[in-house]
């Protein structure tokens, strides 16, 4: 069996990364990165499959991280005793944001090709799944609090799904729009402030 040059997939992944940024998941050519990697789209065949598995290569573990990391946040507050959930809310949110946004700039091009470049993969649906976790830990928290849905003031799946969605569309401009770490943070913390000063209006959890 031959062994496998050193630095090759190395240099695949990193070209890559480029022809993806520029062009997306669609437009990007096997044979471009290979070129530039100095190797031969036979070479990228043989270590990551096809295109959607050098794309995975790149973003997968990054995207698996963050929704660990979402789901973490949400279970440690969850596990908070009832009584105190609503106190401390606030807290968890500004913490678990701040934690997340540091993952974000510690792979912020991963994140660029997330968000800008994933469509034709499994991946396009991230930001989406994001909202559906968080859709479901809102669910957990109505019930915490025992909120009772009123005709004129309805709370719907949609309603629950559509400020999930926008809070993460808000959040992830910071990337699209390329912004210094610390003015992303400024804008991450008054987005939370204004969404939980929004639900709490809605949800009248806030003791």
């Amino acid at each position: 069996m031959t062994k496998p040059i050193e630095g090759v997939s190395e240099r695949i992944l990193s070209c890559a990364t480029e022809e993806f940024l520029e062009k997306g998941y669609s437009d990007a050519s096997l044979r471009t990165i290979a070129a530039k990697a100095g190797t031969t789209t036979g070479s990228i065949y043989s270590r990551f499959k096809d295109k959607e598995g050098l794309f995975a290569a790149i973003v997968g573990p990054v995207a698996e991280y963050m929704m660990n990391l979402f789901v973490k946040t949400q279970e440690e507050f969850h596990a908070v005793e009832p009584e105190r959930q609503p106190k401390e809310m606030d807290d968890y949110v500004i913490s678990g944001m701040d934690e997340m946004l540091d993952y974000i700039y510690d792979n912020f091009t991963t994140f660029q090709l997330l968000l800008e470049a994933s469509y034709g993969t499994k991946f396009q649906n991230f930001v989406e799944q994001l909202a559906e976790v968080e859709a479901e830990y809102t669910y957990k928290f109505m019930e915490v609090i025992h909120f009772q849905n009123e005709e004129e003031n309805e709370v719907t799946g949609e309603f629950i799904h559509i400020m999930t969605r926008a809070l993460f569309d808000s959040m992830f401009e910071v990337v699209r729009h390329k912004m210094e770490k610390e003015t992303a943070r400024k804008y991450v913390h008054m987005l939370e402030k204004f969404n939980y000063a929004g639900w709490n209006t809605i949800l009248k959890f806030e003791v």
